[in-house]
C-alpha cells in the first residue's frame, strides 16, 4: 500500500497565486481533503464525513481571517480557532500540514503513537484545546474570549461545533451565559451537515428551528452555504461590524464533502430512516482509490480554471487484496442479542441509546423492538435521569453509550437515580484502553471506580461472548440492584476459553490457567488476552502463572479468594484501568480484611498516567501492559525469550 501526500511545495504553489481568490481556495482546500483521505486510509481509522464537511470552513479561516502567522502562533494577541466536535481534526491535520504548522511525517502518523491524536490533544502544534467529549466547546471558547478582554490582548475566538452535538445540554448553557456575559470577541461556528454518527440530526434528536433558538439567547445569528466561499468572505466581513453581541455562523454543508459518494447516504434505510456510511472508519481499498481519483480532476481541473502550473499530485496504490472474514469475536454482539432473547419474556425491559445504537450494537433490537427503544441522541444527563423515570414507574431501563460520556458525565444523575433504590442498568461500551486510536477523550479507564462508589451496584465485566450473555441476564432478571455492565467495543484478541464446569456466580472468578509461582487476576477480553500471553512466555522457562478471569469488579466471594490465594505468594492485578479505583483496590482491600495479604507481594498493573493514544499494540507496549512486558516484570528478566540460558538466568535471579 502506498501513502503519499501532496507536498507543502504545492499547496505553497497555490498560496502564491494572485488570481481567482475563490477558486484559488476551492483548489486549497480540495488539496488538502486529498490528503486527509490518505492519512485516515493509512491510519486505519478516523472520521472522514466531518473533515470533509468542515475544510472549506477551515481553509478560509486560516488563510483570509486568523492572524497567527502574523503575530504567531504563541502570541497572546493572536486569533484561536478550535473544534468542539473534534471529529474533523483529520482535516484540520491536513491543513496544518499545507500551512507548515506540522510536518509531512506527523500527518502520516495519524492516529499512531508519538504522532497525531484522534481527537484534537493540545501537546499537537496548533491545536488550541483538547476536544471529543462533545458541548464543551463554547463554554472554553467563551473562557478564551474572556480572558482576552481582562489581559487586554487582542485577537478573535473561533469555535466550530458539530450540529448533532447541539443536543448537548451544556451548549445551551453555554449559549445563555456567553450573551449574559457579554462576551462579545467570540464566533461560534456549526457545521451543519446534517448527520451525526450514521443517521440524520432530525431523526436521532431535532434540532431545529436553531437559528431562532440561539437568537432568543441573544447572539447575533446568521445562516449560510458553508460551501461558498464568496458567502463566507462576505459574512465574516459583515460580522466584524457587530460588537455588542457574540456571533454564532450556521453553516450548511454536506458531510463527505469533495467525493461525490461520501456526499450521500446509503441507500439503504433503518426503520425508515437514511442511514449514512462514512462518519467513521477508514475507507475500502477501492473507496479509496476512487476518491482519491475523484479529488484528483477536480484538483486539476481548478488548477487548469486558474492558469496555473500542474499540480503535483502523487501516485497512491491500493493492494486490491480481498477481504478475509477473521474469526474475531465481538462480546457487544453477544450482548445486542441477550437483550432481543430477554425481552421476549420480561416486558419490563426498555432500552435507551445515546446516538450509538450501531456501535453498541443495538440495531437487532431497535428493529424487533421500536417500542421499548428510546433514542436520546447525544445527551447522555437527560438520558440517565429519563432511566430513572422509568425504574421509578417499575420499568427495567438500560442505558447505553461510551463509557467515557456515560461514567462522568451524567455521573451526578447516576447517584441521584441510586439514591432512590430502583434498578438501573448502565452498560458502559468501549471500556478500557482500547481501540486507543480515537484518544483518550474516548478511552476509558476510571468508569470503575466512578461507578465503584455507589453502595448499592454491581459491576461486571465479562470476558467472552458466553460470560456476555449470562451477565446481562443477571443484571435484568437476577440482580436486585443498579448494575454497570462494562463492554470492550472492539473485537476481542482472542476467543477466552472458559472452564467446562465454570459457573457464573456473584463474587467468583474462573482459573484460566495453573500455576503455582504466582497468580493474576484479570477481567474483559483484552488484558486476560495479555495475561494469558505473560503466562506464556513465562511458562516456557518454567514458571507457573495462574491466570484468574475475575467478571466481579465489586462484588469478591470471600471463601473463594481465601482458596484460591492461600498457596501464593506473588498476587497481580491486571487492569484495564486507572490504577486507582479499579479491581486492584477491591482485591487488596478483601485480601486485609480476610487475613491474606501478611508476607505476601501484591502488585497491580495499571494506568498511573493518562493513557496514549496508537494503535492497541503500541499502546499497551509503551504502558509496559502487553503480554511480554507484563513477563519481563514479573520475572526480573529484560529480554524474555525461551532458550535454556535465559531459564537457567531466571533460576538464578528471579525474585523469591
Amino acid at each position: 500500500m502506498q501513502y503519499n501526500l501532496i507536498k507543502k511545495s504545492e499547496f505553497d504553489k497555490v498560496k502564491s497565486y494572485s488570481g481567482d481568490w475563490a477558486t484559488k481556495m476551492m483548489l486549497f482546500a480540495d488539496m488538502c481533503r486529498y490528503n486527509t483521505l490518505v492519512a485516515v486510509k493509512k491510519a486505519g481509522s478516523g472520521h472522514l464525513g466531518s473533515s470533509l464537511s468542515a475544510l472549506d470552513i477551515t481553509t478560509y479561516l486560516y488563510l483570509n481571517e486568523m492572524n497567527i502567522f502574523d503575530v504567531g502562533l504563541d502570541s497572546p494577541d493572536r486569533d484561536i480557532y478550535f473544534s468542539s466536535k473534534g471529529h474533523d481534526v483529520p482535516g484540520l491535520y491536513s491543513l496544518f500540514y499545507a500551512l507548515g504548522i506540522l510536518p509531512e511525517e506527523k500527518l502520516l502518523m495519524l492516529r499512531r503513537l508519538h504522532g497525531l491524536d484522534g481527537h484534537p490533544e493540545v501537546r499537537q502544534n496548533g491545536i488550541e484545546a483538547s476536544t471529543g467529549s462533545l458541548g464543551m466547546g463554547i463554554s472554553k471558547a467563551k473562557g478564551m474570549a474572556w480572558a482576552k478582554s481582562y489581559q487586554k490582548n487582542k485577537g478573535h475566538v473561533y469555535v466550530l461545533t458539530g450540529d448533532g452535538e447541539f443536543q448537548e445540554g451544556q451548549i445551551y448553557e453555554s449559549l445563555q451565559v456567553t450573551a449574559h456575559q457579554k462576551v462579545n470577541n467570540i464566533t461560534a461556528i456549526m457545521d451543519h451537515n446534517k448527520y451525526q454518527t450514521d443517521m440524520l440530526v432530525a431523526d436521532v434528536n431535532n434540532i431545529e428551528e436553531v437559528v431562532q433558538k440561539v437568537l432568543s439567547f441573544g447572539w447575533h445569528v446568521v445562516r449560510i452555504n458553508g460551501h461558498d466561499f464568496n458567502t463566507l468572505k462576505k459574512t465574516f466581513d459583515e460580522l466584524k461590524k457587530v460588537t455588542d453581541k457574540p456571533k454564532m455562523i450556521i453553516a450548511d454543508t454536506i458531510k463527505g464533502r469533495g467525493v461525490s459518494f461520501m456526499e450521500k447516504p446509503l441507500t439503504e434505510t433503518f426503520q425508515g430512516k437514511t442511514l449514512y456510511k462514512w462518519h467513521s472508519g477508514a475507507p475500502d481499498d477501492e473507496s479509496y482509490i476512487k476518491g482519491l481519483g475523484e479529488l484528483t480532476e477536480k484538483i486539476n481541473i481548478l488548477s487548469s480554471n486558474l492558469g496555473i502550473e500542474k499540480i503535483e499530485i502523487p501516485e497512491n496504490k491500493a493492494e486490491g487484496k480481498i477481504a478475509t472474514k477473521l474469526d474475531k469475536e465481538f462480546v457487544t454482539d453477544a450482548y445486542g442479542d441477550a437483550l432481543v432473547e430477554i425481552a421476549k419474556t420480561n416486558k419490563k425491559l426498555v432500552v435507551l441509546d445515546g446516538d450509538l445504537s450501531a456501535d453498541c450494537k443495538l440495531r437487532k433490537f431497535e428493529k424487533t423492538y421500536p417500542g421499548r427503544f428510546i433514542e436520546n441522541g447525544i445527551a447522555e444527563q437527560d438520558m440517565v435521569s429519563m432511566a430513572g423515570g422509568l425504574a421509578r414507574m417499575g420499568l427495567i431501563p438500560v442505558v447505553n453509550t461510551f463509557a467515557s460520556f456515560l461514567a462522568a458525565r451524567a455521573n451526578e444523575q447516576i447517584y441521584n437515580n441510586a439514591g432512590e433504590q430502583t434498578k438501573v442498568i448502565y452498560t458502559c461500551h468501549f471500556a478500557g484502553m482500547i481501540p486507543a486510536g480515537p484518544g483518550k477523550s474516548h478511552q476509558s479507564v476510571r468508569d470503575i471506580s466512578l461507578f465503584g462508589a455507589l453502595p448499592n451496584i454491581t459491576i461486571i465485566q465479562p470476558c467472552n461472548g458466553e460470560e456476555t450473555r449470562w451477565a446481562t441476564e443477571y443484571c435484568v432478571n437476577q440482580a436486585n440492584e443498579n448494575c454497570m455492565l462494562r463492554l470492550v467495543i472492539g473485537p476481542s484478541p482472542e476467543r477466552i476459553e472458559l472452564p467446562k464446569d465454570y459457573k457464573f456466580k456473584i463474587g467468583v472468578g474462573a482459573e484460566l490457567t495453573d500455576g503455582k509461582d504466582a497468580i493474576m487476576f484479570s477481567y474483559g477480553p483484552v488484558m486476560l488476552h495479555e495475561a494469558l500471553v505473560a503466562a506464556d512466555y513465562l511458562n516456557k522457562i518454567g514458571f507457573g502463572l495462574k491466570i484468574v478471569n475475575m467478571p466481579w469488579l465489586n462484588k469478591i466471594d470471600k471463601v473463594w479468594l481465601k482458596e484460591i490465594v492461600k498457596n501464593q505468594k506473588r498476587i497481580f492485578v491486571l487492569e484495564d484501568h486507572s490504577a486507582v479505583g479499579g479491581l486492584g483496590d477491591r482485591l487488596l482491600n478483601t485480601l486485609v480484611e480476610i487475613g491474606e495479604i501478611s508476607g505476601k507481594e501484591f502488585i497491580n498493573f495499571g494506568l498511573r498516567e493518562y493513557p496514549e493514544c496508537g494503535t492497541p499494540l503500541e499502546v499497551l507496549e509503551f504502558h509496559q501492559l502487553d503480554g511480554k512486558s507484563l513477563a519481563q516484570r514479573i520475572s526480573g528478566i529484560e529480554n524474555i525469550e525461551t532458550t535454556e540460558a535465559v531459564k537457567q538466568k531466571y533460576t538464578a535471579d528471579a525474585p523469591q
